[in-house]
């Protein structure tokens, strides 16, 4: 190509007069105008459209922002004879302008989301693990900071390129906000908006530095742990029933519907029913006997206390006891030889129930000392003792 074929293509290329973006993405946060090799005219009109904001950049530093409306620029290009003055840089003309422009509308498909659980100090569950999700609207609040914070100089921006970091930012902000509020986990699901407009205010406070503003925030859902879910459903389960005994009446119900619908019949039945009564004797009073199983019957029986009559009172006493229910007596009584025969006795008892002598101890006929059996002597004031033959 000769050197007045270049000037001649560098002259078509030099003349942009209408500098004006239509967005058909959806995504896309800036597009800077003009495209490589392409420059600005003097008095080229710049029309920037609502929901738009335009950034002229001259010499490489921001010269003015411009909202929706019809404007003149002035570029400093003269157009032509910066071409032809520049052949010594290979017809690239050292004065640039460029325009920024900036999509101002909100964008509402944004996700964000806990990659890993939180931690969380619960007071009915103590530490729990939480995973939280939701969605939240941004817009470019300043154009100026965002494009020299964030954008840089790449010519096509999109809501993907930004996403990562502002993920990172909710997540971290959403776990500060909730360890401050101490909201108890079954409580999380009546504050979910009061939630999201706390994070919000705390969120933007870090992202005006990128010149973004979040104008909605929402949580979605606050889950806990599956096990922690499950013994809250069964936890509900049992506060519906009322008591305990009503629990398991309704467990055996739901063993009774499932072997119903079990293809193996009978056996399973069995089997089901055979859990269910080994919880306490319960299942046998909700349901009277034992169930029968497809090989053969089986049936629980619910063992009886052995009672054992107070040697007081005689009131019937479940085996075991101390003490009797009815007149507080002692159940276990010493046991004591007879006097004359040797046989073991009630300690207490007046008469052996063998030989049928009295067992009250003889006594001295001087002083009336209690002695011991057969003593002849009285061993406080030595009298002698009469024996009966």
């Amino acid at each position: 190509m000769s050197f007045f074929d270049k000037v001649k293509e560098a002259a078509f290329n030099q003349f942009i007069e209408v500098i004006e973006w239509l967005d058909n993405t959806g995504d896309t946060i800036l597009y800077r105008f003009p495209v490589a090799g392409q420059e600005i005219k003097n008095g080229a009109q710049l029309i920037v459209r609502e929901s738009q904001a335009a950034v002229f950049v001259f010499e490489g530093q921001a010269a003015d922002v411009f909202g929706p409306g019809r404007y003149t620029i002035d570029g400093g290009n003269t157009p032509i004879l910066s071409k032809l003055g520049a052949w010594k840089y290979g017809f690239n003309s050292p004065m640039k302008s460029e325009v920024y422009f900036v999509n101002t509308k909100q964008f509402t498909d944004m996700k964000w989301g806990t990659a890993n659980p939180i931690m969380l100090r619960d007071n009915d569950f103590g530490i729990v693990r939480l995973r939280a999700f939701g969605g939240y609207s941004m817009r470019v609040a300043d154009p100026q900071t965002f494009i020299k914070e964030v954008a840089g100089t790449n010519a096509h921006f999109q809501t993907d390129d930004i996403d990562a970091q502002l993920k990172r930012a909710i997540v971290s902000e959403f776990s500060d906000a909730l360890g401050e509020m101490k909201i108890p986990a079954l409580d999380l699901a009546a504050q979910y908006k009061e939630l999201g407009g706390a994070i919000r205010e705390k969120i933007n406070q870090d992202f005006k530095a990128y010149g973004i503003e979040v104008t909605k925030f929402y949580v979605e859902n606050i889950s806990l742990p599956p096990e922690v879910e499950a013994a809250i459903d069964k936890r509900s389960s049992m506060g519906a029933l009322g008591d305990a005994n009503r629990y398991m009446q309704f467990q055996a119900a739901d063993a009774l519907r499932d072997a119903a619908q079990n293809p193996s019949g009978g056996a399973g039945l069995g089997a089901s029913l055979g859990a269910g009564f080994a919880l306490g004797g319960q299942m046998a009073n909700a349901f009277g006997q034992g169930q029968q199983g497809g090989q053969g019957g089986q049936q629980t029986v619910q063992p009886q206390a052995q009672m054992v009559p107070c040697p007081s009172c005689g009131k019937p006493n479940a085996a075991g006891v101390k003490f009797c229910s009815e007149c507080g007596s002692k159940m276990e009584v010493s046991k004591v030889p007879c006097i004359k025969c040797g046989a073991e006795l009630r300690e207490g008892a007046k008469f052996c129930s063998e030989c049928g002598t009295s067992q009250a101890k003889p006594k001295c006929v001087n002083c009336q000392t209690e002695l011991n059996p057969g003593a002849k002597f009285c061993p406080e004031c030595g009298t002698k003792q009469e024996t009966a033959e």
